[in-house]
């Protein structure tokens, strides 16, 4: 079949179909034909397949056509309406798991609570159903820990007389010497890959400090997540006192490192002996990487000893900082019970933690059902370039391609077409998450032009291409979390180095990517196209020093059997199971 010469099987009825019946061609014959080749033409050009992108900013405008619009109006073949539903395809294209396939655990094993309604969060129980199961058995006593927070937060979480009595403490300027309830509140910096990282990392935290976490979420946060604890919400309330997140900057005279400079606080005394009526109302930590290192004063034993004193802790943070908690002497223990694999740190409370609400869910799943549901492979890749080490789009491009065709990610092109059955083609999909639809248009026109080797159908998709990053647009961020959600369903995933965006997606998987490696600074192209990673775990860009009040440098790759320096950045630490 000549593929480029033949008309969508999505083609209105009528026209072209009544000439046929007059060419004196038997009628069953046609079906016969049409239903052999249907298949294929739907994988090649099928239904809503035409384009695979989310609607633009701008779709709401009147004289702003969709995507898929523009592409008929350019004469892109195989696009349709994104009403019309898509074709179904043989059983045999069916992945596994599919979208409607039963859930074996829809607890993840006790990693969730069972105490939800179901409707007001879809994703929650049914996310998963869209990846192979979890290669990191959960640990029964984090299972336990996680219920026993729920408990504590539904006690102490907005609205409860314990929360009221500690806001008072709060404003009275002091803090108290017996308090019910200990909080930490997040504050947000930088993106959603950023944020979400983070989020984690300071829920962490707070499991293994006893406290609450509440987050502060910004209007280009609203409507992303659903509540994670049953019975009580971590959205920090409006009203709170120190609500103002131009306060929270380094210079901050309430950071803890700021204080221990001034006098207010004092580290040179045992913690024990200082009365916490004595402290001030709240502590500031600054977790944001600074010139590359995290504060030195938060992740070492006595330092912890005073923290743990403050009632209120608040926390900016933009850096997975998991990684330091697991250097910090007095948590080694518990974070040893927790997590058995070291590894499985954010793959295990990152699914605890982000359910897309049912309005972002809808997104996520109408675009798997139409483009990725019924594919033998979904491949992944997410492309970012970074202003502070800009690259070439060709040379980012033959660097992907270098990966490819090393890797084997992709079925090789062949030069004639291969003599075989579409019904029994194998099916790979591309998913292209990018700012940038020129990775797109390569890699789709290479596939469309050239027949693979084997005779393989290679699908290219891309959601969205927004061109730049938008901090602070819901609609960016919203687009941005399904994309994330949407790699995260792949079976092989190659990133750009240094993306929070990556790293979340492929921690959520629970795969391994081959990462594009940075060029030197001094080089505009990378020597090794990419390799692979040897941990599922997020990157922590800017590693703490271990010397603390020694003050001096120690590698921790080197001292820790299960920490590792990152494959993209030379100098930042992550996780890892020997």
């Amino acid at each position: 079949m000549d593929v480029k010469r033949s008309r969508s099987p999505r083609a209105p009825a009528g026209g072209d179909d009544d000439k046929r019946r007059g060419s004196g061609v038997r009628p069953e014959m046609v079906l016969v034909g049409f239903l052999l080749t249907l298949p294929l033409l739907f994988l090649v050009f099928g239904g809503r397949w035409g384009s695979g992108s989310f609607p633009s900013s701008s779709s709401s405008s009147s004289t702003s056509p969709t995507p898929v619009a523009r592409h008929v109006a350019a004469g892109e073949r195989g696009a349709t309406p994104q009403s019309q539903k898509p074709v179904p395809v043989t059983a045999k294209n069916v992945s596994a798991p599919t979208a409607t396939s039963p859930s074996p655990d829809k607890l993840l094993g006790g990693l969730l609570s069972a105490a939800f309604d179901e409707s007001s969060c879809q994703s929650r129980y049914k996310s998963n159903l869209y990846r192979k199961p979890s290669p990191f058995p959960l640990s029964p006593y984090l299972a336990k820990k996680l219920r026993k927070y729920e408990s504590y937060h539904k006690k102490c979480g907005p609205g409860t007389k314990r929360y009221r009595r500690a806001i008072k403490q709060l404003k009275s300027g002091h803090n108290a010497d017996d308090s019910q309830c200990k909080y930490v509140v997040w504050f947000p910096c930088n993106g959603l890959g950023n944020r979400m990282l983070t989020i984690a990392s300071t829920f962490l935290y707070a499991l293994l400090t006893d406290r609450v976490l509440l987050t502060h979420v910004a209007a280009e946060q609203e409507g992303l997540f659903c509540e994670p604890f049953p019975g009580s919400s971590w959205v920090l309330p409006g009203d709170f006192p120190e609500n103002n997140p131009h306060k929270l900057h380094i210079g901050a005279p309430e950071s803890y490192a700021n204080m221990l400079k001034s006098g207010a606080i004092r580290s040179d005394v045992d913690p024990n002996s200082v009365p916490a009526s004595s402290l001030p109302s709240y502590v500031y930590l600054h977790v944001e990487q600074f010139q590359l290192k995290l504060s030195d004063n938060v992740f070492c034993d006595e330092d912890q000893a005073l923290l743990a004193k403050f009632n209120w802790m608040i926390l900016k943070s933009d850096s997975y900082f998991a990684p330091a908690l697991f250097l910090t002497p007095v948590f080694e223990k518990e974070l040893a019970k927790m997590f058995p694999q070291k590894e499985a740190v954010f793959h295990h409370l990152g699914r605890y933690l982000f359910h897309p609400t049912n309005r972002v869910w809808g997104i996520i799943r109408r675009y798997y059902e139409a483009y990725l549901a019924r594919v033998d492979e979904k491949i992944g890749f997410q492309i970012r370039i970074f202003p502070e080490k800009p690259i070439k789009f060709e040379n980012m491009y033959d660097q992907l391609m270098r990966c490819v065709r090393e890797q084997r990610l992709l079925p090789e092109l062949g030069t004639a077409e291969p003599a075989a059955n579409a019904t029994s083609a194998k099916v790979k999909a591309v998913l292209i998450a990018s700012l940038y639809s020129g990775y797109y248009e390569k890699i789709r026109g290479m596939y469309y032009e050239s027949p693979t080797k084997n005779g393989e159908i290679v699908a290219v998709f891309q959601p969205s291409h927004e061109e730049q990053q938008q901090y602070t647009s819901n609609e960016h961020n919203q687009k941005a979390l399904a994309e994330i959600y949407l790699l995260s369903y792949c079976d092989k995933i190659a990133m750009s180095a240094w993306s929070t965006f990556g790293y979340v997606a492929y921690s959520f998987a629970g795969v391994k990517p081959w990462i594009l490696l940075r060029p030197d600074w001094n080089k505009e192209v990378s020597e090794v196209a990419c390799v692979r990673s040897a941990s599922v775990e997020p990157c922590l860009h800017s590693p703490p020093l271990l010397g603390c009040r020694a003050k001096r440098e120690v590698d921790a790759a080197a001292v820790k059997p299960y920490v590792r320096h990152c494959e993209d950045v030379g100098f930042g630490l992550k996780l890892f199971d020997s």
